[in-house]
């Protein structure tokens, strides 16, 4: 893969939860070298193959990497995992400068996530009416 360390997208990477902003990774920031590293092993590891549902991809493209480190990432949000939720947002914020949100739903039984390219997130406002008394 392309060595995508620094892009010049400073747009936030969302990632939401059931329709909640739970984390924004700063683009903006350039990664140390022990990071690029990091990520670069990362590649290597899914270069053997990964594990997409119940499909085993032998040599995952681009986009196969990215729904597996997206569905590694919302199972670390679940668990907790800081370390594994920082690695998966740096690799997809990363690799892929043009996606900007990251919307996972969770199920009775797992979960279903979407990567969205094409709108950045806009933070919704609820507003309550309160309704005229009739005249």
């Amino acid at each position: 893969m392309t060595d995508l360390s620094f892009n010049g997208n400073t747009a936030p990477l969302v990632v939401l939860v059931n329709g909640e902003s739970r984390l924004e990774y700063d683009r903006s920031k350039e990664l140390s070298e022990r990071q690029r590293v990091y990520l670069d092993r990362m590649d290597r590891q899914m270069d053997s193959g990964i594990r997409l549902g119940t499909d085993w991809v032998e040599q995952p493209r681009p986009a196969q990497r990215a729904s597996f480190v997206a569905a590694q990432l919302v199972d670390a949000l679940q668990r907790d995992d800081e370390g594994l939720i920082a690695a998966c947002c740096t690799y997809l914020a990363n690799r892929l400068p043009e996606l900007k949100q990251i919307k996972a739903r969770l199920l009775t039984a797992g979960f279903s996530v979407e990567l969205v390219f094409d709108k950045p997130y806009v933070e919704e406002i609820t507003v309550d009416f309160v309704p005229r008394p009739p005249s």
